[in-house]
């Protein structure tokens, strides 16, 4: 007993030294936000802000005009979210639930795909919307959040365990599918509808790549391109770009608190379904 408690007491210890390690860059950005001009670069360091201010982010929201990449970058996640789930659900259901001709095949050769990174795809996917004319819009952004290969697995998987029974049921009484996945489905996937909803939110928030390749007006510029740029021009100003680094975190941090515990639930339950 006592060399369990002392192996638990261990591997307490250690966890909690990882964590410390892996907190304290993010720790010393959040402090360094507050910094004064040329404070972060003193010698020795700084742990704290000795005169705290807001300074950073008046001027990022003022001088430099970060708010228009801040409201970009939130009607690009919020839509890219909203659509997404929309879609991959009906996909992922139809896929589980609805008998079509080739659908198992189809499915296979759609998880394949799950094996291709997706920066292999970019250049045709750029290629065609140029041809498109959606090169430089907010809608060519979106369409690589439409629908996913791995939103349509999740949703599939946990649609696998909606009883069948219940859906027969349902069209004996007269309802269509519309119908039925609306009342029936929908409620019942709710948890792998949240986890799908937090990882495109995340995903979209975060994307550098994509916005900075189908992007070319700078008031059109994601929160990650601005800053980025941001970096280029004002790279001795620390305190003020780890500001901008904590206005990238802090939206996709609180996203994360708030459907975390949806997380584990919807990937664990996913993954043993099917």
């Amino acid at each position: 007993m006592n060399g369990h408690r002392l192996r638990t007491a261990l591997l307490h210890l250690m966890l909690s030294a990882v964590a410390l390690i892996t907190l304290t860059p993010l720790a010393w950005m959040v402090a360094a936000a507050f910094m004064q001009p040329g404070e972060a670069n003193s010698l020795p360091p700084h742990v704290l802000p000795r005169d705290p201010t807001l300074g950073n982010f008046a001027t990022l929201f003022t001088r430099l005009d970060m708010a228009r990449a801040f409201l970009n970058s939130a009607l690009v996640a919020v839509l890219a979210t909203v659509m997404s789930v929309f879609i991959n659900s009906l996909a992922g259901y139809a896929f589980a639930k609805l008998p079509f001709p080739g659908r198992e095949g189809l499915f296979r050769r759609l998880a394949m795909a799950l094996v291709v990174p997706a920066q292999v795809g970019m250049l045709p996917l750029f290629l065609l919307l140029r041809e498109l004319g959606l090169v430089n819009t907010y809608a060519g952004v979106l369409i690589p959040y439409l629908a996913s290969i791995y939103g349509i697995f999740l949703i599939r998987q946990y649609a696998l365990g909606v009883s069948d029974e219940l859906l027969d049921a349902a069209r004996i009484d007269g309802a269509g599918e519309l119908r039925i996945f609306a009342l029936i489905v929908l409620p019942i996937i709710r948890p792998i509808l949240a986890t799908l909803a937090a990882f495109t939110f995340l995903s979209a928030w975060n994307d550098f790549m994509w916005p900075l390749i189908v992007l070319s007006d700078g008031d059109m510029y994601t929160l990650p391109v601005a800053l980025a740029n941001l970096m280029g021009e004002h790279v001795q100003d620390g305190e003020l770009m780890m500001a901008g680094a904590m206005l990238t975190i802090v939206p996709a941090l609180i996203v994360f608190l708030v459907f975390q515990r949806f997380f584990v639930r919807g990937i664990t339950a996913g993954s043993v379904k099917g």
